[in-house]
């Protein structure tokens, strides 16, 4: 009886000779991945920061008249910026969580600023297989000179088959950037949201007014003159919502098949129907569908039901769907006359009736 309870209370005998083997021989797999992936990341960078040849300088264009006193950048407020900007992830989180590459982008939204841009980038990221910086880099515009691995080093880690995307609304209207990513790609996807122009420069000019109240008011600022009527093409407001003028120059460097023009109004009204569009133009399968999406009456806007790394529901920020000031519907009626030939001119240059007419 004593022997018995003697060997219950033994200590466990050791493993076999094999299991010891195996276990020795696993715990040193894992030890040399951890080092091949520790070394990977910091490896990597310091091989393109010292071997990437700088990018060759495109062609100078012209540039485009600086915007109006007291306008307001493109930028996404700094709050935003920050909360969309990629983390840097922790080699050992990278290996489990799949690691990935850092890509240049295959597909960027270049436009409009206030066209909705910002809701079309967050409904797109629901997407597994698209991979999008938040922040809005500006390299093709402001930042060129910094380079492509600058560039690169922006974009979010990336699995075998997703896509990576970005979004800065003022390439649009950079004459320097439809060279300067055909330089970098000729296969980049671009897609354009596009917007009434009226109702766009009206949003733009409250855009404006919520951040320096003392500005003139939007009727001043749409004439040259008020008694002639003609309008002040130089103020960016205006300027933007010229489209046919634009996108000339980005068909000296892209096939019209290559650009998508997204509704900003059925991005609004059909939000399920528009990112279907988008999703066949990126060679996607349709994932994002009705299901993803509730109409929320206070804001006026489509709502993600989940959006991306989240169980909740998703709205865009308050600076979205602010209310727009009272304009003098003489000045509203006078912009729409003005923009009715570029419109039809559009329309005929992308095949599509945005029926802002």
């Amino acid at each position: 009886m004593g022997q018995r309870l003697n060997r219950c209370l033994d200590v466990p005998v050791a493993l076999p000779p094999l299991r010891r083997r195996l276990l020795l021989l696993f715990i040193m797999l894992f030890l040399w991945l951890y080092m091949f992936y520790s070394c990977a990341g910091s490896c990597a960078g310091l091989a393109t920061r010292g071997s990437s040849a700088p990018p060759r300088a495109a062609p100078p264009l012209p540039q485009l008249q600086p915007p109006a006193p007291g306008e307001a950048g493109e930028e996404s407020s700094l709050e935003e910026q920050r909360a969309a900007a990629p983390d840097a992830a922790s080699p050992i989180s990278s290996f489990f969580n799949g690691s990935g590459t850092k890509r240049l982008p295959q597909a960027i939204i270049i436009g409009v600023k206030k066209g909705g841009t910002r809701a079309l980038l967050e409904f797109l990221r629901v997407h597994p297989d698209v991979r999008a910086v938040g922040a809005e880099p500006h390299f093709f515009d402001r930042n060129y000179e910094r380079g492509l691995a600058w560039y690169r080093d922006l974009m979010p880690r990336t699995l075998e088959g997703q896509i990576t995307m970005e979004k800065t609304p003022s390439y649009f209207v950079t004459k320097e950037a439809p060279a300067r990513i055909s330089s970098m790609s000729k296969g980049t996807k671009l897609i354009v949201v596009v917007r009434d122009p009226v109702t766009r420069a009206i949003s733009d000019y409250t855009q404006t007014l919520s951040k320096k109240p003392d500005i003139p008011t939007f009727e001043s600022l749409t004439f040259k003159n008020r008694t002639t009527g003609l309008i002040d093409t130089s103020w960016s407001a205006i300027q933007i919502g010229i489209y046919a003028k634009h996108l000339e120059n980005w068909l000296l460097y892209f096939p019209i098949g290559q650009i998508l023009f997204v509704s900003g109004e059925r991005l609004i009204s059909d939000p399920a129907g528009e990112l279907g569009r988008v999703q066949d133009f990126l060679g996607l399968k349709r994932i994002i569908t009705d299901k993803h999406f509730y109409f929320n009456k206070t804001k006026g806007f489509p709502c993600l039901k989940k959006a991306e790394g989240s169980s909740k529901p998703h709205c865009l920020g308050k600076t979205k769907g602010r209310t727009h000031p009272d304009i003098d519907q003489e000045v509203v009626q006078r912009l729409r006359d003005f923009y009715r030939p570029f419109n039809m001119k559009f329309y005929q240059m992308t095949g599509q009736d945005f029926g802002w007419d």
